[in-house]
């Protein structure tokens, strides 16, 4: 058995997108909803909540220590302050109702991000691939609800989950030139077991999926096959990162949305950032080369 812990019974609206910064050694995330960026010390237990004028859908750390995110206003650079933000590329305004969702960096350093319709029934989304110039190219279109991206340990295959579509994608991946291509079916999500959401790639190549509506992780071995289950006190479980001295815990968002009075008072916790040993570590992540 795995335990379990709320190390951070903050309340998200909506959790989401954790980032953990190895310089700092500190777990970053975002409440979209509640419009607020979250850090987390695990050594002080020092908390801080960061509100912002957009809604967040994930933060990555870029090379000289400031943000990029995506947005319901489009991709920003977000300075170290949590204050100044700017707006560089507007690529969808075609679709209102979209908004950017979660978002990760290559390992070299490009900035992986896509779109969701915000009523998760049309496929107007998209993955978007960012260099460090900024330069935004669309590679993968006709997305419902773009959650979580992860590369396997040798950088051959590239996972993004659809979870309109209830599934894990795998796309032959090539590093030098940031190209993905023969997207196949890695995992799909049977309704009961709730949509799969965030993920994240551990050093032995397994792939810790978040289950929205499933009170629980899935780790799956490099062939799709479900290795392992861990069952959280949360219905909604959003996303997952590695994070810690030597990268082997595993902190896991989760959120209050959509859940009644009667849910919340069997799962208090929801909204609340855990943690986790997993018995794997994590591989570090890579900032923004922009």
């Amino acid at each position: 058995m795995t335990s379990v812990e709320c190390i951070w019974a903050a309340d998200a609206i909506l959790g989401e997108a954790p980032l953990w910064c190895a310089k700092e050694q500190a777990i970053y995330w975002v409440d979209i909803d509640g419009k607020a960026v979250l850090r987390f010390d695990p050594r002080s237990g020092d908390r801080h909540v960061f509100p912002q004028r957009y809604e967040f859908g994930c933060i990555v750390k870029r090379a000289n220590g400031d943000f990029i995110a995506g947005t319901n206003a489009g991709l920003v650079y977000l300075d170290a302050d949590m204050v100044s933000v700017d707006v560089f590329a507007t690529p969808e305004t075609q679709f209102p109702n979209n908004r950017f969702n979660d978002g990760k960096c290559d390992r070299h350093g490009r900035f992986w991000v896509g779109s969701t319709d915000m009523d998760e029934t049309h496929p107007n989304g998209a993955l978007y691939r960012v260099n460090g110039s900024g330069e935004v190219t669309r590679m993968l279109p006709g997305v419902i609800v773009a959650n979580g991206l992860g590369w396997s340990p040798d950088d051959k295959t590239m996972y993004f989950t659809d979870s309109g579509h209830r599934a894990i994608y795998a796309f032959d991946f090539d590093l030098d030139t940031g190209t993905i291509e023969n997207r196949r079916e890695f995992a799909r999500v049977a309704p009961e077991d709730g949509m799969p959401d965030g993920l994240a790639v551990d050093a032995q190549g397994g792939v810790w999926g978040a289950h929205w509506g499933g009170w629980r992780l899935t780790r799956y071995d490099p062939e799709g096959t479900i290795d392992r289950v861990v069952h959280l006190p949360v219905p909604q479980v959003t996303s997952v990162a590695f994070g810690g001295d030597s990268l082997d815990q595993l902190f896991v968002t989760t959120a209050r949305l959509g859940l009644n009075e009667a849910q919340l008072n069997e799962a208090p916790l929801s909204g609340g950032l855990f943690a986790l040993d997993p018995g794997v570590s994590g591989l570090p992540e890579v900032p923004f080369q922009g």
